[in-house]
């Protein structure tokens, strides 16, 4: 796995998973199923598949909250249990369910991002890093404490 320089800042380390009890950590796949060697890159964790498939004649936010609840968690299991996430492929997917993430467990959980493998011949993908998105945002708002705004917000 590659740790970029920006992945370090925000607060990503490496040995995501050290020192977490294994048997609660959950990947919440709301993409492609992971291959095995994509499994062993993030620790072989216990991986819930969700077909993350939308109707695009329907209201998005509903369908992406039914989603995440067909994930089986409880409440609970929203704040206590480490989830990282591999977001669907489409974008405006993927930014829903983090909202609805962050509602039910508080922070922005942390997301698997795949890459394609190089020099492969047929379409294959890698971990590439795991993203802490709560690190990225505690980061950004450090950058605008101290700056007064000038335009008002919507």
């Amino acid at each position: 796995m590659v740790v970029t320089d920006e992945a370090l800042e925000a607060g990503y380390r490496p040995g995501l998973c050290e020192g977490i009890v294994m048997s609660n950590v959950i990947v919440l796949n709301f993409s492609y199923p992971l291959v095995p060697e994509q499994l062993r890159k993030i620790e072989e964790l216990a991986v819930v598949d969700i077909d993350a498939q939308i109707d695009p004649q329907q209201p998005l936010v509903p369908q992406l909250s039914a989603l995440v609840d067909s994930a089986g968690r409880n409440p609970s299991d929203w704040q206590t249990v480490v989830i990282i996430v591999n977001p669907p492929s489409l974008n405006f997917s993927t930014a829903v369910l983090l909202a609805e993430l962050h509602g039910r467990c508080g922070y922005f959980p942390p997301i698997i991002r795949l890459r394609p493998v190089a020099g492969s011949i047929v379409p294959r993908f890698e971990v590439a890093e795991v993203v802490n998105l709560q690190a990225v945002r505690e980061k950004a708002r450090r950058k605008r404490s101290g700056r007064t705004r000038s335009v008002k917000p919507f």
